[in-house]
């Protein structure tokens, strides 16, 4: 009989670091995974679809997404998400700099075994 694993919900910086900025009006937002099983996980776990729900307020186009996996990483590239450009947007973040520390408040129901820090 397979193990069941426990799942917690557990917002994303308890995963991942996250990085972002802009390409004229797009933004651009990396997760970086603390750990290579972590990476895996989110690898099979965080699409471009999970992405674009949680941004759905400011993602107004596509959201594409790129494997890093020797950075451990996952770049998101959200399209018309910057209202234009930097230099030619009236949002308050025209440049997507705080769109990393968004993503990081992202819940996800994580396997509790990869999760750094839990108790077994």
């Amino acid at each position: 009989m397979p193990l069941v694993k426990t799942l917690r919900k557990v917002p994303l910086r308890k995963l991942a670091l996250a990085r972002s900025g802009d390409k004229g009006d797009s933004s651009n937002v990396a997760v970086i995974a603390r750990t290579p099983e972590l990476y895996a996980w989110l690898e099979a776990k965080l699409t471009s679809e999970v992405v674009k729900e949680h941004f759905q307020e400011i993602a107004k186009g596509e959201v594409e997404r790129f494997e890093a996996p020797n950075l451990r990483a996952l770049n998101f590239i959200l399209h018309d998400s910057l209202g234009g450009c930097g230099s030619g947007s009236l949002k308050t973040d025209a440049q997507g700099k705080t769109h990393g520390l968004g993503i990081l408040y992202l819940e996800l129901e994580v396997p509790e075994d990869l999760i750094p820090g839990a108790e077994a």
